[in-house]
């Protein structure tokens, strides 16, 4: 692919979304939407190798349904109430659909089948993108309807940490934990966004840093399986010192990063009266906790059955850029003490 195509899908993926961010109209949001969609499909399939263009088949027809359904929510929502403002929308039967169609955008469970195939398919590069920036138009559009005291959320919300957590426990293949790890993550997202949407913003901003520093440094060693983590400490050891710690980010334990956002989200859900929820939430997390660790160990704990003989490639002179790492690793890490700024940023 040139860089000429690639800047246009690129540039044409920032359109998609910042037109769902500015839009309050039905048809301009759908629009963003279908804008984002078809500008990534070139990026999945641009390797021409059977198995992405498997993934990118499979993308486009589930976000084809899902939009699909989101069109005809908001025309019967037009049809019922006589407007096409997405704040509006307050008939329980539009906003069902639009809830469910949204939920098969971003992969919530139980409409989350797609998204584990999908992502085994992309290449690292292309699945950080799937993993984070294309979560951002459709949970942009679930923050402005108003779905006061709304079952089907909380439904969607557990039922996603426990299959997140449940799908990822015999994974050998990292796209396809990180995909288990993303519906996880956004049920937890989900289920306090009713409540309170800064705390889901903040929840989805730690995700979308753990994720990317996470799917960086498996890109710059190009590791996709954890068999093939068992040989990245002799490779290079400063990158399996800091695997751990993203993983144990991923897993929400203190005192790292991920830990603020489930931290305050469990306090939200107290307050709220939802002590039961938050403790089945704690123990759909115990699942995903299990896997991550599980691979921590793989990555620090573990050592190849072989020797090398040939210089050691840490010595070699890298032609990556590792800034980008550098920063996303150490937001990933550490940010937990910023969490008052956080917090004061997000509720001004």
């Amino acid at each position: 692919m040139t860089v000429t195509t690639l800047t246009t899908l690129l540039l044409a993926l920032g359109t998609g979304t910042s037109l769902t961010f500015v839009s309050s109209h039905w048809l301009l949001a759908w629009m963003g939407l279908e804008i984002n969609t078809l500008a990534i499909l070139p990026l999945m399939a641009q390797h021409h190798h059977p198995r992405a263009v498997e993934a990118a088949t499979k993308y486009f027809l589930i976000q084809a349904t899902a939009a699909a359904v989101l069109l005809f929510a908001s025309t019967t929502n037009a049809w019922i109430s006589g407007h096409w403002d997405i704040q509006q929308t307050s008939h329980p039967l539009p906003l069902t659909l639009v809830t469910l169609a949204l939920a098969l955008k971003i992969g919530l469970a139980p409409l989350h089948s797609w998204q584990p195939e999908v992502l085994q398919g992309l290449s690292l590069n292309t699945g950080i993108i799937l993993a984070t920036w294309q979560k951002l138009a459709p949970f942009a559009i679930l923050l402005q309807i108003q779905t006061p005291n709304s079952p089907l959320l909380i439904t969607l919300g557990i039922t996603s940490i426990f299959i997140g957590g449940w799908g990822g426990l015999n994974q050998t293949q990292l796209r396809k934990v990180l995909a288990y790890s993303s519906i996880a993550h956004l049920g937890w997202m989900v289920l306090v966004l009713q409540y309170s949407q800064p705390l889901a913003l903040l929840a989805l901003l730690l995700y979308i840093i753990v994720t990317y520093a996470t799917f960086t440094l498996f890109t710059l060693k190009n590791v996709t399986s954890v068999k093939a983590l068992f040989a990245l400490g002799a490779k290079n050891p400063i990158l399996t010192t800091l695997l751990p710690f993203l993983l144990l980010s991923l897993a929400s334990l203190p005192p790292l990063t991920g830990f603020l956002a489930k931290l305050l989200i469990l306090k939200e859900l107290t307050k709220q009266g939802l002590a039961p929820t938050a403790a089945l939430a704690i123990m759909g997390t115990l699942l995903s906790a299990f896997f991550y660790v599980r691979i921590a160990v793989a990555t620090a704990l573990t050592l190849a059955p072989n020797v090398m003989t040939s210089t050691a490639p840490w010595r070699l002179m890298s032609s990556r850029l590792t800034m980008p790492i550098s920063i996303s690793t150490v937001l990933a890490v550490a940010l937990l003490p910023l969490s008052p700024t956080l917090l004061a940023l997000l509720t001004y």
